[in-house]
This record gives structure tokens, sequence and C-alpha cells, in this order.
């Protein structure tokens, strides 16, 4: 699609790591940067006004879009990650590809609401309740990418493999409508799908518990010969861990990299219980690894080694998950929050340093090696955030990059523009105009039932 260009003046913009005041975005009829013109003191005629910082479009690199039907109520009472899990499976359940493209909708205008430019959506839920394809193998996957192009953002669906209840025994009922059966029915289903100006297909390994030994080494070559990202929940409960020792005698990590799993295209979701050898593993291998802290905290996860990992050779990149919050700046934070109170130092990573695992690095997971930076030829995706706000008045301009990431939430954000078009304005999305009441009558389709759900499954 031909896009009209325009020209955006940032009062300042997050460009070569530092904070530049007066800066014109140039976009091209293609949505791409076209250039970038520092020491403008004022609009130039004709461009669009974008007061406060203006960063790089923001990557959730790790989305379960219909978990965000879940918040608020699995916030009640007590439980564990197990018990949630019964919760979350009775919302599943009752998704259709005209009600999950409802919901995701209005998920995905709250996620440019928040000033992510790009989603990467792990997408299992395929196919009838009870395993029966849908006349279109594909309806329910489609209905994510069609979900996203209405709400203006990009996506990388990483189409995943969700074979087993754990281990080699069959799904139960309720996993039915994740199954194709075997790795080579879902590459075929998979192969189906086509990446789009705003779309990019990739993979997916459920986990270890999902997804037989055997079976790994055909998702990692259908991801290979693609040059697609493959990604993976690993290691997020011991309960996991200790069931892969039992069956294999090794650890999740070693699984993975002795089936081809593992590899610079790879990322790594959660990563939160290794041993020193699978952190060895995954940062040698390049793997990145997605911190989601805001669900991990929430689902009582645990704290990842992430400065660890990082120091191995692993990139990280960031996701809301279950969408506990819908909020990157809070996850680039709670990364630096957690490492602090996991070792009672401060200082482990930079703003700057989060910023890039928030834009550049999570593009990078997710397929889109030219997003995540404001620079000519990158994708045209941009936000901007509020420097004026309750939240963010008061430290002088060139802290900017630390305000947004310690201070700004996603209520700070003002402009969002994706591929040169500008999808939010003034705090306003363009193209879902009420996104709080496009969330509540998709949630209500979703909900019956599911508070007796919860309190059955978490007992105050």
């Amino acid at each position: 699609m031909s896009l009209t260009p325009q020209s955006y003046w940032a009062e300042y913009a997050w460009t070569g790591g530092r904070v530049t005041p007066g800066v014109v975005v140039e976009t091209t009829a293609e949505g791409r940067i076209g250039a970038v013109r520092t020491d403008v003191p004022a609009p130039p005629v004709g461009a669009i006004t974008l007061p406060g910082l203006t960063l790089p479009g923001l990557a959730n690199a790790h989305s379960h879009a219909f978990h965000r039907a879940l918040r608020g109520t699995v916030q009640a009472g007590a439980g564990t990650f197990w018990t949630w899990r019964e919760v979350m499976y009775a919302v599943a359940g009752r998704l259709t590809p005209e009600n999950y493209f409802a919901l995701a909708k209005a998920v995905y205008a709250e996620m440019a609401l928040a000033g992510i430019t790009c989603v990467g959506e792990f997408h299992y839920v395929h196919h009838r309740p009870g395993g029966a394809p849908y006349a279109d193998p594909n309806a329910m996957g489609e209905a994510l990418i069609a979900a996203a192009h209405e709400a203006g953002i990009r996506i990388t669906l990483l189409d995943t493999v969700y074979l087993s209840s754990g281990f080699g025994a069959a799904p139960e009922p309720h996993q039915l409508r994740f199954s194709d059966g075997d790795a080579e029915a879902w590459a075929e289903r998979a192969s189906a799908l086509s990446d789009g100006p705003h779309v990019r297909i990739g993979a997916a390994v459920h986990s270890v518990r999902a997804v037989p030994a055997g079976e790994l080494g055909t998702v990692a070559r259908w991801a290979r010969e693609r040059e697609a990202p493959l990604h993976v929940h690993l290691s997020e409960q011991p309960a996991e861990n200790e069931a892969c020792q039992a069956a294999h005698g090794v650890t999740p990590t070693r699984l993975l990299a002795d089936h081809g799993v593992l590899g610079p295209r790879t990322s790594a979701v959660h990563a939160t219980h290794l041993t020193a050898e699978d952190i060895a593993l995954l940062g040698g291998s390049g793997t990145t690894i997605c911190m989601c802290p805001t669900t991990e905290r929430d689902l009582a996860d645990g704290i990842g080694p992430a400065r660890a990992l990082q120091e191995a050779g692993s990139p990280l990149s960031l996701g809301s998950d279950s969408h506990a919050v819908i909020d990157l700046f809070e996850e680039a934070r709670a990364m630096e929050l957690d490492e602090r109170l996991r070792t009672r130092t401060r200082g482990h990573w930079t703003a700057a340093a989060l910023l890039g695992a928030a834009t550049a690095d999570g593009h990078a997971c997710l397929g889109w090696p030219d997003g995540g930076r404001l620079e000519p030829g990158a994708l045209a995706d941009f936000t901007t955030v509020a420097l004026d706000s309750a939240r963010t008045a008061g430290p002088p301009p060139g802290l900017g990059a630390e305000t947004a990431v310690f201070a700004a939430t996603n209520a700070d954000v003002r402009h969002t523009v994706v591929g040169g078009r500008h999808i939010v304005r003034d705090g306003s999305h363009q193209f879902v105009r009420d996104v709080g009441g496009a969330l509540r009558a998709a949630i209500a389709d979703l909900s019956a039932g599911t508070a007796e759900l919860a309190d059955e499954g978490n007992p105050s």
C-alpha cells in the first residue's frame, strides 16, 4: 500500500543513543524513514508536531491475546501457575474466529495506545473445541493477523506446536483444539500462512512438555528453511524441569540444544529456572531471552537470571505475555528492579540498554531487523512519550530515557506511528475510537463463568 509521505517534528527524539532536541523524521510512501534531520528548533511548515520524547516503536515480543480476558479475574484469591492455567483453559475453550478477532483487535489497539508497534503473538488455539479443524484450517491465525491490521500494528504470528499434555501424554480434552496431531501436520498447516507488509510468520514450540522430543527437529527445520523466528516457553516452572529430567535425563535447555532448537533466530521465553550449563548453552548459541516480568511476578514464577544470560551472549527482549498489564515501560524497569531485589545491588542495565531490549532487540527476535530504530531506511514506526505529565515532569530533557524507563507508564504515550501512519494521535486511537468499550464488549463475550472458575481454582 502506498502512503502519503509525511514529516514529523519531534521536540526530543532518541537518536544515536541519546536524547536529541528538534528532530525531523521524514517518512516515505513505502512506510520507511526517508531522512532524520537534527538541530531543527521549530516545526517546519506541514510537519506534525510531537511534543515530548519520541522513541523507536516498542516491540511486545511475547503475547497471548486471549489472556487479556483474564485481567482482574485471576488476581482474585490465591493459587499457583497451575491453578491459573485452569481458568485460562476455560477462556480458550470459548474462542471462535469471530470473537477472537474482536478481542484481539481491541487488545492490539490497547498495545498501540501503549506505544507498541509490533507484537509477537504466540498462537496455539488453532482448531474447534474437540480438535476438528475449521473449514479454513488457519481461521484462528488469520483472525489474529486481521485484528493486528485493523488495530494498525505489525504482527509476527508465532504459530505454535502443541501436541501433548506432558512428555508424550495425549492432550487433555481442553487441549485438543491446540493440537495438529504431529509436527508434520502442523508444518503443513503453518506453511499455508504467508508473510505480508504488516505480518511475519514464525514458529513456536509451546514447551518441552507439549512437544515430544522426537518432533522438535521438524519444527526447528521448518523455521530454519524459512529463516523464520522460532520461540519457545522455557523453564518457567521448576515442575517442568523435574519432569524433563525424569523423562529424558536432561534439562529442557539441553533437550532443545540437542534437537537443534537453539540459535540466533530462536527466542526462549521466561528462562526462569536454569542451571549454569543452561545459561552457557543459551548464551553460546546466541538465543534471545524474552523476559516477561509483569507476568512472571503475577504468576509467582520467580526471577530469571537475565543479567547472567546477557553476559553469556543472549540478547534480551520483553513481552507482556498474559497481559496483567500492557506496558513495555513497566516490563523494562521491572527487569532492572527485579534484578536489584535478587542481588541487592543497583544499576544492572542503563536506561539505554533497557530501551534497546524494548525496541531494536525485540523487533529483531520477531523477524523485523529493520525496526526499532530512528534512522534512514528503518521502518517508520515510532512513539512519543509526554515529558510533562504528573509522572514525567521535572527531570531535564537530557534524562528523557531515564524518565521514560523508570517513571513513565503506558498512560504517558501521546502518539504512535506505524509505517508512517499516525495510529495514535494525542492519546486517542484513530481507528478504534473507544478501545475501552471494545475491550469491554469483547471480554463480555468470553467471561461467562470465568469468575466462578477462578474462585474454585484460587481459594481464598
